[in-house]
Formats: C-alpha cells, structure tokens, sequence
C-alpha cells in the first residue's frame, strides 16, 4: 500500500512538472502583457497602435486637461509602481508634476535612464530650439524646443516606432508581433497623411492667431502660417495692452482665425473676434478632448474637418 502512495504522489509531481513547463497551469499561462504608463493621452494612442493585446495602456493626463499643469495624486503612484514602460512627452512639459511622481513611486523600472524610461522626445524633430539663454522674463520657455511636437504626424510614426522597439528590447519573444503592428500602423498613417495633405492643400498660407504656442508643427506640416498669439509671451495671461495690439494685427493683415486649446478661457479670444472680425475655433491639441477623438487619427480628422469647415463659413 505504502508503494502505491509513493508512487501516485511521484506520477502527480512528474504531471505537475510537465504542466509548469508547457505552460499549461497556473497565471504563468498568460501570454506576456507589458503594463504602459503614458503621460498623455495622444502616447497612449499610439502605444495601443503598436502594443495591440500584448500591452495594457493608460494615461496620467486627459486629453482635455492642459498637460502642462497636471495634479499629483496618489492614484498615479499606484498606476507607476505597476508600470513596465513609463512614456514621457519630455522636454520639461511634465517637469512640475512629474519628477516627484518618479521618484516616489519606487519603481526602479521606470526611473530616469532605466529600460522602462521612454522620453518620446528623443525620437521627434523639434522645433522652436531657444537659440542663446532662457530665463523666466521670457514667460515659459522650453529651452529644449517645443514639446507639442506630437501634433505633426511625421513625429506620431517616428514616437511609434520608438515605442515598437522599446517593447522589442522588453519582450524579444513577441518582437515580430510589435514589428507587424507598426507596419500595420506605418501604412494607415501614411495614407491618412494623404488624405490630410489634400484637406489642407487649400489652406495653404492661411494666417492665423494662436491662444498658446502649441501649433509650430502642426503648421509647418500643413502650411498655416502662425502670425501671433494671445498670451504675450508664453503661460503669461494677455494684458489689456496686448489684447489691443492683436486686434490691430488681426485688422491690418486680415487674419481669419484665432485658435484656442479647449483648456484655456474663450473671453478674450471672443473679444478679440468681436472687435477684429476673426473667429475663434476650439481646437484640439490632444486625443481625448471630446468624447469621439478616441485615437490619434481621430485628432487629426477633427482638427483638420473643422478648420476646413470654419474657413468656409
């Protein structure tokens, strides 16, 4: 009887041996999925392009929050401390939240130069690069560049494709499943950059005012001309004095239209329009700020539909 027992229980041990080695028992079944903590929601949207269900993706920034003032809360530590992959937009426009955040969630993953840290940053073309010192007379200056690089869909495949081989170097194993859905991504961009191309082709040359300095690359992708902004000098609130002085501009050169990000208030931009013709339009800067731009083409579809549709008017 004694040798039946040793013997059952040395056939279940070999059986429970087999199973943990094919993978077959246990969570370790599980394909591999890559936790992804975003700072905003345009890098989530392309981290699900590339990540498909090997990643689970979320964002510390709403798409319709100004990315640059972001509260801390304790959830995002929760979020950090679980995070495979940390994507930055970098180039210090997550500088007043973010650092902390880092470094108290205790996550040797994600800290500053670890495999998990991707600054974004380092894979796009930047624009607006302060050429000689930066000091806080000249409002909130970059002194890096501009870091709303992500609104030229050239810099959304180049941000892709750095997330595509990030996750490579994290999980070889699945390397050709990554590699496929950036291809999958590259193609569909490239054909909406088409499309996107044509929409704008009559805009070409348009001048328009700005609330913030957040459109360079947009604009140089699809030929508006940014002639002004409402702020006097970068995150400094328009003056009375400067408010006059575009009114002017807006007169004297014929500018169609004042474009605002959905965070900022619309009551001097309107007063501008009142008094100088112009019109405003809300737009969008990031995924997520309406309900129905879900994805990083949705942003691109929107904003281009309604400057198309405002200029028409």
């Amino acid at each position: 009887m004694k040798t039946r027992h040793r013997w059952l229980k040395r056939w279940a041990v070999a059986i429970l041996a087999v199973l943990l080695g094919t993978g077959l028992a246990g969570p370790e079944a599980a394909a591999k999925t890559l936790n992804i903590i975003t700072t905003t929601e345009d890098l989530a949207s392309l981290a699900r392009e590339v990540g498909g269900e090997h990643v689970k993706v979320e964002s510390i920034a709403r798409g319709y929050q100004d990315p640059h003032f972001v509260e801390a809360k304790p959830s995002f530590l929760l979020k950090l401390q679980k995070a495979d992959i940390l994507v930055l937009v970098g180039l210090q426009l997550e500088i007043g939240w973010l650092p902390p955040l880092i470094t108290q969630s205790r996550n040797p993953r994600i800290q500053v130069g670890a495999p998990g840290y991707l600054d974004a940053s380092q894979a796009a073309v930047i624009l607006d690069k302060p050429t000689g010192p930066v000091t806080r007379a000249m409002g909130d200056v970059h002194p890096s560049g501009n870091p709303h690089y992500w609104l030229d869909p050239e810099n959304g495949r180049r941000i892709a494709q750095a997330i595509q081989q990030k996750l490579a170097q994290l999980d070889p194993e699945d390397a050709a499943y990554f590699g496929q859905r950036f291809q999958d991504f590259d193609r569909r961009l490239t054909e909406a950059g088409k499309r996107w191309e044509q929409a704008m082709a009559p805009l070409q040359g348009t001048e328009v005012i700005t609330y913030h300095n957040s459109w360079p690359n947009f604009a140089q992708r699809f030929g508006l001309q940014v002639v002004g902004y409402v702020e006097p000098k970068p995150g400094i609130p328009p003056s009375p004095r400067h408010t006059l002085e575009v009114i002017r501009q807006i007169k004297q050169d014929k500018v169609p239209l004042i474009l605002v990000e959905p965070y900022f208030d619309e009551k001097t931009p309107k007063a501008i329009a009142d008094q100088s013709g112009a019109k405003v339009v809300v737009l969008l800067p990031s995924v997520g700020g309406l309900p129905e731009v879900k994805s990083y083409f949705d942003l691109f579809d929107y904003d281009i539909r309604l400057l198309k549709t405002a200029l028409n008017k």
